[in-house]
């Protein structure tokens, strides 16, 4: 046996939150809730196809007020993942990683993501005549 004890691993309590591991979680975490929302648009797509009152159920759900925050959250998860998804082509190409570029790109797929998201519901209320 060892007389001296191992050294303990990093984990989130010794690390200071950066950007750049907030990015990456959160790029995780679009993904998931992207396929989450993959499959309510399939039950969304096999209502349609199977009748009038299926679709009309999926329509309620889809309209409730729990729907649209899903669908809300869905659509910045969607841009989220998009903007940082290019981020990471960037990266692939060998541009971006050092740390000043990784931060300004960090915080421009960020707020991005939520005006295009305010955006594309705004354009969607006013095209419903909603505004």
């Amino acid at each position: 046996m060892a007389s001296h004890p191992r050294p303990i691993a990093p984990h989130l309590q010794v690390y200071r939150p950066q950007l750049t591991s907030f990015t990456s979680i959160l790029h995780r975490i679009t993904g998931s809730f992207l396929t989450l929302g993959i499959l309510a648009l399939v039950y969304w797509l096999a209502a349609a196809a199977t009748s009038a009152e299926a679709f009309d159920q999926a329509q309620a759900i889809a309209g409730s007020i729990l729907g649209r925050i899903a669908l809300f959250l869905w659509t910045g998860a969607f841009f989220y993942h998009l903007l940082n998804g290019i981020r990471h082509l960037a990266w692939d190409a060998g541009w971006g990683f050092e740390l000043p570029t990784a931060y300004r790109t960090g915080w421009t797929v960020l707020i991005g993501s939520v005006v295009l998201t305010l955006v594309a519901w705004g354009l969607g209320y006013w095209a419903r005549g909603n505004v």
